[in-house]
């Protein structure tokens, strides 16, 4: 409705009051007093409808002042939008922007910085990185030393391991492992012994043109997993067997003859007689590369269904000779199978416990003629309290010619929650490593280089005896140090040679 067609309310009110009261006298002045009653009757509702349509200007005079703010909001709106329209059309922020469009995409940044994190994550997902780096500084007595002088050398090692996931067949799960390996440095050199080395953390190129000078890397294991849930076709989360297929180039101690107490000699004892069975490392019957890794297969099956009690089989086919560096044939392989169990014994407390056999058909014997070795030999630990595991492994010779036929290695790692510190430990260990028959025999005759000289140079007899002593001091998360003595007796079977004496200190950090 127009503005027009409102009436003039005041001046409409005046004029009919007049006429009324002009009614009023003419009324008076012609009719008789009753007629003068019905006429003010008449008045009264002329007055009341006038009322109401006052009543009804002042509402009408409202809507018109509403409908134009409401025209004024609609236009602001209408501008605000177009702003908001123009702002989001761009990705750039700018301050003359409106504050909504600045916000808005601020969160649309932070959403697509979240979802670009999660896909990262997602692609990481499964897969797994260490990395460390030890170094040790050890010194031997003049007795000990090959040079017979006191000798002091010091060597490091770094070791990257990477674990993928390795793809999905159904219930069948791929993992895909690689582990690389530094070092410069080969250790003390000692005068003849059984054990390999009082420092298996030392690692260098041997070939005979290796520079010392130069730090030497190389790809150590490379290999593929497939794990094959038992009974096939059944429903994997209910599944408490499985069977493990691993092929490529593998450290076989990674998968025979371990021990939780007596393994890596990055974190516990260093000499080689108590990081594997003796006569397979020390002794050479593994028959790998000269750093300690050969191509191979391993078929395995795992037993859970009494978990945490678990028992399991496996057997393992490697190159030997030639073949664990690539430079030859595979035929007459190193060939081991193993029993393992885990055990609840000691009130509860966790044990291990493996029984394995091996036959290498390239071992070599102490003349240097290759031939035939086979053996077996037993791995055990046991947690005998909170902070105490001991350790023990036994190694017999079935066949082969070889310097020693026997070893035995004992000891125990003691947890530093006993002086209150947990994450500390003392590992004591002794070995003993017996001479063999045909050694003992030939051993002051044999002239395996062909020089016309014996090798040895002595005849010998009894068992090498072989201890250590290491306290690994936790310095942080990241960060180890580990004191280091060691002791032999009878090196090589020699009872006429002097005692050695071996002092270290190794450090280690990695994550």
């Amino acid at each position: 409705m127009a503005a027009s067609t409102i009436l003039p309310v005041l001046p409409l009110r005046q004029s009919v009051l007049a006429v009324a009261l002009a009614l009023v006298g003419i009324a008076q002045g012609a009719t008789a007093a009753d007629d003068n009653a019905a006429l003010l009757q008449q008045l009264k509702k002329l007055n009341e409808r006038i009322e109401k349509l006052e009543n009804r200007n002042q509402e009408l005079e409202k809507r018109l002042e509403s409908v134009g703010s409401a025209e004024q909001r609609i236009r602001a709106l209408e501008e605000a939008n177009a702003r908001m329209d123009q702002a989001l059309q761009s990705e750039r922020l700018s301050e003359k922007e409106p504050e909504l469009a600045t916000r808005l995409k601020a969160v649309e940044f932070q959403t697509l910085s979240m979802q670009k994190q999660a896909r990262q994550i997602e692609a990481l997902e499964g897969i797994t990185v260490s990395a460390s780096l030890t170094g040790v500084l050890q010194s031997t007595n003049s007795a000990g030393a090959a040079t017979a002088t006191r000798e002091s050398r010091t060597n490091y090692r770094g070791d990257i391991a990477v674990s993928l996931p390795g793809g999905e067949l159904g219930d069948v799960e791929g993992k895909i492992f690689t582990h690389l390996r530094i070092g410069q440095g080969n250790g003390v050199g000692l005068r003849p012994t059984y054990t390999s080395t009082p420092n298996t953390t030392a690692f260098q190129v041997q070939s005979t043109n290796a520079n010392p000078d130069d730090s030497f890397g190389i790809l150590a294991q490379a290999w593929y997993q497939l794990n094959v849930p038992l009974p096939i076709g059944g429903y994997k989360p209910h599944s408490r067997e499985s069977m493990r297929l691993t092929f490529g180039k593998i450290d076989p101690f990674v998968f025979f003859d371990q021990n939780v107490a007596a393994d890596d000699e990055s974190t516990k004892f260093l000499n080689n007689a108590f990081v594997h069975n003796p006569l397979l490392d020390s002794g050479g019957d593994v028959g790998a590369d000269q750093y300690g890794f050969s191509p191979g297969l391993i078929a395995g099956y795992v037993d859970e269904r009494s978990k945490p009690e678990s028992w399991g089989a496996s057997v393992g086919v490697f190159g030997s000779g030639p073949g664990a560096n690539f430079s030859g044939s595979q035929s007459r392989p190193f060939v081991i199978g193993q029993l393992e169990t885990s055990q609840r014994l000691a009130g509860g407390l966790t044990g291990n416990y493996r029984l394995y056999a091996w036959t290498n058909g390239r071992a070599t014997n102490f003349d240097g003629a290759q031939a035939r070795h086979s053996g077996w030999g037993v791995s055990a630990d046991q947690r005998v309290g909170d902070a105490m595991t001991l350790f023990g492994r036994y190694g017999h010779k079935a066949a082969g010619r070889v310097r020693f036929d026997r070893a035995l290695t004992l000891g125990t790692e003691f947890g530093g929650d006993y002086w209150g510190r947990a994450a500390d430990s003392i590992g004591v260990a002794a070995g003993f490593l017996r001479t063999s028959a045909a050694f003992r025999n030939e051993s002051a005759t044999v002239d395996a280089d062909g020089d016309g000289n014996p090798d040895f140079g002595f005849a010998a007899s009894g068992t090498e005896r072989i201890g250590e002593l290491y306290y690994r001091f936790r310095v942080n998360s990241r960060f180890e140090l580990s004191p280091d003595l060691q002791f032999i007796r009878r090196p090589g079977g020699n009872a006429a040679a002097p005692s050695m004496t071996l002092v270290g200190l190794r450090a280690k950090v990695g994550f």
